[in-house]
């Protein structure tokens, strides 16, 4: 994510890294090649073009040019800048209206919103303790409803039952009424994909949201298509009351210039980004924390946050008593590899940890997920005395383990060796401080998995 923007932007401002003294003529060449990266990461002309006059204005004050850091303030400048074009504060969603709450989800046809919709569902109902209702109002295209019921179903989350021979309108409506009898507090309405010059079609959005009064109307937009996400946006704006943004694919967005120049142009906020497949792969949006990670600063929130919905205090003092008396077992190492699994990729949670993030650009997620699989089987087929006590596994018993998992005797042996290392490296985290687990799959935890890399 951010790939390209992160190494040309980096790039332009090394050159004025650790230096003493600037001119302003050093600041004007570094923002000319900063212009130069936002372009060519497909960031809109004049989103580019007044970010860097903003950037070299405040760089140019006395102050800056004669502080004893001048890099490091102009580094700052361009992360607050940088901020402040992708909205300046998150902006969630409008949850306080009278219940049924009804959030449509708009866009162009594969941009993402039928799973979109479903995501947002778990989001809402976990994380906000909210009863939805999915709403399946896209009669167009072949099997849509059917996908979302499945989706609603492996999610355990309610779908409204409709059928591609009712009018979306008469959906949206009855939907509203079910929710209200129901006790259903969110209603979120999955629409056809429509292209914005359609005129009939972007009528109909229009008759749906005069009709149930949607509190929220988000554009669902694939981040990957650049510019063209943008000029979508600026189109379905134009015809409808379209309250802000949720950009898709962004993992596989190494550029960027949907999600810097969405804010600028249409004024809308991102309220939410999709960053992979799985059904918890929607976060909330964050300017200042998306700026850090195009800068290489990190995302430790981020990180803290997708930490603490996986490991409460309870079992955080739980796996310090453990270890004070040496009894971390292999189940407690499935255990972080099962929440490490939650929280995301390795390489998406490497991106977060400032200074890792060239090293989250080695890791193969696939191979890694395959990792994973195998060190999951290989503990698996150990037997209960074996997983808790790691000492009694000798030549015979790790023979019989790797026949077991469909590994070979050297996986096994490696695995064991590196639980013995992990064992000691959060013993370490533990004597820096009470809490230290806490933070375990930011360090120990994520730590171990990534040592495998190296």
């Amino acid at each position: 994510m951010f790939d390209f923007l992160h190494g040309k932007i980096e790039s332009a401002l090394k050159k004025i890294r650790g230096r003493g003294a600037l001119s302003a003529a050093d600041v004007e060449t570094t923002m000319k090649e900063v212009r130069t990266a936002l372009l060519e990461g497909d960031v809109n002309f004049k989103v580019a073009r007044d970010f860097c006059a903003s950037v070299t204005e405040k760089a140019l004050g006395e102050s800056v040019l004669k502080s004893l850091s001048p890099d490091q303030q102009i580094i700052k400048i361009v992360h607050e800048e940088l901020a402040l074009v992708m909205g300046g504060e998150a902006s969630g969603l409008n949850l306080q209206s009278s219940p049924p709450v009804i959030i449509m989800l708009v866009g162009l046809q594969g941009s993402g919103k039928t799973t979109t919709s479903a995501k947002l569902a778990r989001l809402l109902r976990d994380s906000h303790k909210r009863s939805p209702l999915l709403v399946p109002a896209d009669v167009y295209r072949p099997a849509a409803i059917e996908q979302l019921k499945t989706l609603g179903s492996s999610l355990q989350i309610p779908v409204f039952d409709s059928s591609a021979s009712d009018r979306p309108l008469d959906i949206a409506i009855r939907a509203k009424d079910f929710a209200s009898r129901h006790m259903h507090d969110v209603v979120i309405l999955d629409t056809a994909g429509r292209l914005q010059i359609d005129a009939g079609l972007m009528d109909e959005l229009r008759q749906i949201s005069s009709a149930v009064g949607p509190v929220e109307t988000l554009l669902v937009a694939d981040a990957m298509t650049g510019q063209e996400a943008v000029n979508v946006a600026q189109g379905f704006d134009q015809a409808l009351p379209l309250t802000g943004l949720i950009l898709t694919k962004l993992d596989g967005d190494a550029r960027g210039g949907a999600a810097l120049s969405m804010r600028a142009v249409t004024g809308k906020p991102i309220k939410f980004v999709g960053l992979g497949e799985k059904s918890d792969a929607l976060e909330p949006f964050h300017p200042e924390r998306m700026a850090s990670r195009i800068l290489g600063m990190g995302d430790v929130l981020t990180l803290i946050e997708k930490a603490s919905q996986q490991v409460t205090l309870e079992h955080s003092m739980d796996l310090e008593k453990k270890l004070k008396k040496d009894q971390f077992t292999f189940e407690d190492f499935l255990d972080q590899m099962k929440m490490i699994k939650k929280m995301g990729s390795v390489s998406s949670l490497a991106s977060m940890i400032p200074g890792l993030n060239k090293l989250a650009k080695q890791v193969d997620p696939e191979k890694q997920e395959r990792e994973f699989t195998k060190l999951e089987a290989i503990i698996l087929s150990m037997t209960r005395q074996e997983r808790r006590n790691h000492e009694i596994i000798d030549g015979s018993r790790r023979r019989r383990i790797a026949k077991g998992s469909g590994t070979a005797v050297e996986d096994v042996n490696k695995l064991l060796k590196q639980f013995v290392e992990m064992r000691k490296m959060m013993k370490q985290l533990m004597k820096m401080g009470p809490g230290m687990l806490g933070g375990l799959m930011g360090g120990g935890g994520l730590g171990g998995m990534l040592g495998r890399r190296r």
